[in-house]
Formats: C-alpha cells, sequence, structure tokens
C-alpha cells in the first residue's frame, strides 16, 4: 500500500494505492469503513463496472444501508438529465446530509457523482474508487467535479474534494486497450509538464505499460498522483499553478465538444490536443523540434492517436476550433489562456498568445 496527501485548506485527504484492493474484502472494509460516518451510503456506478467490481464493495458494506445507482456508461451520459436522475434516485432513497456518496468507475462517473455530491442538500461526503487508468492518475484527484454542456465540455460543475480516493490498479486488467490507451495520455502530460525524468520512464518502459505490468504501472499512478496532489495543494482553485495540468485540454476539449461526447474518448482528444499544444509551443515558447517529435513518437508508441481522422476534419475547421475554444473555461477577461512548454519540465500559462500563432497551428494540424 502506497498513501499520499493531498492538503488543502482547512482538510486533507489521502489517496490510497492498493494493487487488488477490491478483491480483498476486509482490506477494503477498513480503507470505507474509517471514513464513513453514518449508515447511509449510495453507490453511483454503470452497467460495464457494476457487474465487475459492486458486489466486492457491498460485501464490505453489508450491515449498512447501501443503494445503488447504475448510469449509462461513457461521455454522452456526463449531463444534467443523468444527474437529475441520481438527484431523484437520492430522494427517492430518502438519504440524507449523513450518507456518503461512492463514486465506482472512471471519469465519467467521478465527475458526475462528484457534481452531485457537492449539490446534494448542500454537499455530502464523497468517496473516489476509481477503476480506470485516466481516473487513477487524474481526474478523481483534486475535486474537480462537473457534467457537459452541449456547447462545452466541463462546463456546470463545482470544485469538491472527496474524502478519500482508493486506487486499485488490478481493475486495469479489465479495460478495453482503447480505454487504457486513453488513460496513458494524461500520464504522459504529467512528464512534460513536470517530470523529465518521468517521460524518459515511460518512453523506456512503452512494452511494459501496454503490457499492464502491475510493478510499473503502480510506480507511474503514485508519481502522477503525487505531482497532481503537490499542485492542487498549492491551488485548489485553479487560480494559478494548476492550470498548468490543462496542457493539450485547450484544444482537446474544443475537439471533443465539435465532435459531439463520444467519438473520441477524453484521452484520445487530449493527445491529439498536445500534439497541438507542442506545436504552439514551438512557434511561442521556444520548445525544441526534438522535443515536439518525442512526444509524437511516444504518444504513437502508446498507441493514440496523434492527429485528427477524416471524420473529424469535416467538423474542426480553424474557425470552429477557435468559436469553441472561446467558450472554454480558461478564458479569463476575455483572453484564452494556453499552456505552453519551453523544455520539458518548464511550462507557463499565457494569456497573451498571438490568434494568428494558433490559427497557424489549427490549420498545421486541422
Amino acid at each position: 500500500m502506497q498513501e499520499l496527501i493531498v492538503e488543502i485548506p482547512q482538510r486533507s485527504y489521502p489517496i490510497v494505492v492498493v494493487d487488488g484492493l477490491l478483491a480483498d474484502a476486509q482490506a477494503l472494509r477498513a480503507q470505507l469503513r474509517s471514513r464513513i460516518h453514518g449508515n447511509q451510503v449510495a453507490i453511483v456506478t454503470n452497467d460495464v463496472v457494476g457487474p465487475l467490481y459492486l458486489e466486492q464493495v457491498m460485501v464490505a458494506l453489508d450491515d449498512l444501508q447501501v443503494d445503488v445507482m447504475h448510469m449509462r456508461d461513457g461521455e454522452a451520459a456526463k449531463n444534467l438529465a443523468t444527474y437529475e436522475q441520481v438527484m431523484d434516485f437520492l430522494l427517492g432513497a430518502r438519504h440524507n446530509r449523513s450518507t456518503c456518496l461512492i463514486a465506482l468507475g472512471g471519469g465519467v462517473v467521478g465527475d458526475l457523482c462528484g457534481f452531485v455530491a457537492a449539490t446534494f442538500q448542500r454537499g455530502v461526503d464523497l468517496i473516489q474508487i476509481p477503476t480506470t487508468l485516466l481516473a487513477q492518475v487524474d481526474s478523481s484527484v483534486g475535486g474537480k467535479t462537473a457534467v457537459n454542456h452541449p456547447l462545452g465540455k466541463n462546463m456546470i460543475g463545482a470544485f469538491y474534494q472527496p474524502v478519500a480516493v482508493l486506487a486499485d490498479p488490478a481493475t486495469l486488467s479489465t479495460l478495453p486497450p482503447r480505454e487504457y490507451a486513453a488513460g496513458l495520455a494524461e500520464v504522459v502530460k504529467y512528464g512534460v509538464i513536470e517530470d523529465p525524468e518521468l517521460f524518459v520512464f515511460l518512453e523506456e518502459h512503452c512494452d511494459a505499460l501496454l503490457a499492464k505490468d502491475g510493478a510499473v504501472l503502480s510506480q507511474v499512478i503514485v508519481r502522477c498522483c503525487a505531482i497532481k496532489a503537490e499542485v492542487v495543494s498549492a491551488d485548489e482553485r485553479e487560480s494559478g499553478r494548476r492550470a498548468i495540468l490543462n496542457f493539450g485540454h485547450t484544444f482537446g476539449h474544443a475537439i471533443e465538444t465539435l465532435c459531439g461526447y463520444g467519438q473520441w474518448l477524453h484521452g484520445e482528444a487530449v493527445a491529439i490536443g498536445m500534439v497541438m499544444a507542442a506545436h504552439l509551443s514551438a512557434q511561442v515558447a521556444g520548445l525544441n523540434s526534438d522535443s515536439v517529435s518525442r512526444l509524437i513518437g511516444l504518444l504513437s508508441k502508446l498507441e493514440l492517436p496523434t492527429e485528427l481522422d477524416q471524420r473529424s476534419l469535416e467538423v474542426v475547421t480553424v474557425d470552429a476550433m477557435m468559436d469553441a475554444m472561446g467558450l472554454d473555461k480558461k478564458v479569463v477577461d476575455g483572453r484564452l489562456r494556453f499552456i505552453v512548454a519551453s523544455q520539458f519540465g518548464e511550462v507557463a500559462v499565457r494569456d497573451d498568445v498571438d490568434g494568428a500563432a494558433v490559427r497557424d497551428v489549427l490549420r498545421q494540424c486541422c
């Protein structure tokens, strides 16, 4: 077991990484019961994850009132309609302010359940049990919760921290290859923005990562969580440094919005967005061409897309991208912020990037 602490104002919470946690009833019971203070628990999961792991969680909570809500799988379900369904479910089952919500699933389940926890009766306890790589290294940590709007991704949400994140790398063995690769995009991001040594490690261990080697995966998950915990602890509400975690996301979110939620997995869109951000970094921040090539090469080796397909190019035009990015949450006082890298491990948040440079990158990539 490895445990990291996210230190935020007023309180802190642990990220616990235990390989095989969900298969160990005694250990899971100990981790959950030490953090659940009432008698009511609501588990939010989906029809893919539920059949795999729900029973283990239910056994660990067999002396409590446990109700289960199954939502649809996929990014298209992360919307206000599903949010309302979960609220109806909680009220119908007579849950109150002492209840604890458990998000059992990937980033979509975690984001939506987190937003419900933030707003149900003005806030109830939340435990994240992420079952995808993307959720374990990124979305379950840091307290960003949200649902999508047709005009923009994650536009409706709240900063709301869990009481704990319980990550079991063994759950990744059941992930389809495409879902697993999508999580690796966020792993690569950490190497670019904060840790050049991690980037080299990823280059040297591509085969082990693709084979889901347990030792390598645990090492990578812990390192990524440590980076995010440090960044979030210093800037919980993204008023400054936390914005570096959005490297590639300004472009990636626009791609997801234009193509329709679900055509590209979030990590796939981020991978393409990071390539765009790297080209922009070369223009405005001095990132050398070798670094751009290394990023593209690593993403390709990890079976991630580095460019848009023909179907996407029908809707992802330069003008459409500029318009979609103009609605992004990273727009401040009318100025769009971009995260650019001068070298791996050295990134900056810029709101003075010339629109002509952005259009040039989009023409090159679109």
